[in-house]
């Protein structure tokens, strides 16, 4: 069944990379809607969120999509000085200094939640480690022995917020004085595989992870405790010239879209799309853990959501679009 199941969604996802035309369907909103620029965050459920959202406003309401390769920091500062791209999906928006003096000048326009129940970040070791040796679930038990974790902390790549922010938690605590080596991964998918790897030869491992992804699903794994919250510590670290970096836990993060202020204006029909285009983190897991086992890419995982929850689509569309896509995905 599974085969079967990924051989129809594989041919499903072909059309993605169609037009509307070619699949029967009359774009009559394409002189509306024109080109639509969205990112491609350098992270799963972000990079699901778009391959579902471009699908969507493609065959449902005739754009002619562009996805930007990007990653949080580079997009927003492109679309301070650019206005483009014109959609950013899944900004963490805690973790993003700049997000909310975008959406103060109006540059930006947030549009909803698009992970409802929020994120979590934070560090984390495997739960075979915690059971082994309990210490290690607490910063103190780490500082004491962190051979015992690897000596590294495997951290987000260049480019995304948590970069910036981790970097001066470690720099407050004193990590590289404590023995402890951080090691920055150049892409989510090398520091998604290096948990994966740990967990085959059930090796030390410690680093930064968030959820809802298919890694914390697939292998269980123990949040360290180092701290709390501090909203002013948590404002500095996420800049790359805090004078006096203080240790801050992640605060429960909002996930948000977002789109320009000109397009907000230019595109209302697909704003009122994207207010709607939203997802549990159940449904999210769900879809990122079985693009991982079957190794497919985010346009078959786009189609697997479309073809497994028509009931929470269906309400995201305008009824014209509804009756395109109905032609699509029967």
């Amino acid at each position: 069944m599974k085969k079967y199941l990924l051989g129809a969604t594989v041919a499903a996802a072909t059309v993605l990379g169609g037009t509307p035309a070619q699949f029967g369907v009359t774009p009559v909103h394409a002189a509306e809607c024109g080109k639509v620029s969205i990112t491609e965050m350098d992270w799963a459920s972000s990079q699901v969120v778009t391959a579902v959202a471009a699908f969507l406003m493609q065959q449902g309401y005739g754009c002619d999509v562009q996805k930007v390769p990007s990653s949080t920091v580079p997009a927003l500062t492109s679309l301070a000085e650019t206005g483009e791209p014109d959609i950013l999906t899944e900004v963490w928006a805690n973790s993003t200094p700049a997000y909310q003096g975008l959406l103060d000048e109006g540059k930006l326009v947030e549009l909803t939640d698009v992970l409802s129940d929020g994120g979590v970040e934070g560090w984390w070791i495997p739960a075979y480690l915690a059971e082994s040796n309990p210490e290690l679930a607490t910063w103190e038990g780490i500082m004491k022995n962190p051979a015992a974790v690897g000596g590294k902390f495997h951290d987000c790549p260049s480019g995304w917020a948590c970069d910036i922010i981790n970097n001066n938690n470690l720099k407050a605590l004193d990590a590289a004085g404590g023995g402890l080596e951080r090691f920055q991964h150049g892409s989510g998918e090398t520091l998604q595989t290096s948990i994966a790897a740990a967990y085959a030869d059930k090796a030390p491992w410690l680093g930064y992870y968030w959820a809802p992804t298919a890694v914390l699903g697939k292998y269980p794994m123990v949040q360290v405790k180092v701290g709390e919250y501090n909203a002013d510590a948590h404002t500095c670290n996420g800049k790359v010239e805090c004078a006096d970096p203080k240790f801050s836990a992640y605060p429960a993060a909002k996930v948000a879209t977002a789109v320009s202020g000109a397009f907000a204006e230019r595109e209302p029909e697909i704003v009122e799309l994207l207010k709607n285009v939203s997802f549990t983190n159940a449904q999210m897991g769900e879809v990122l853990a079985w693009r991982l086992d079957n190794n497919a890419s985010n346009e078959e995982a786009a189609v697997y959501f479309l073809t497994n929850y028509k009931d929470v689509w269906a309400g995201w569309l305008s009824d014209d679009a509804k009756a395109k896509l109905s032609k699509i995905l029967n």
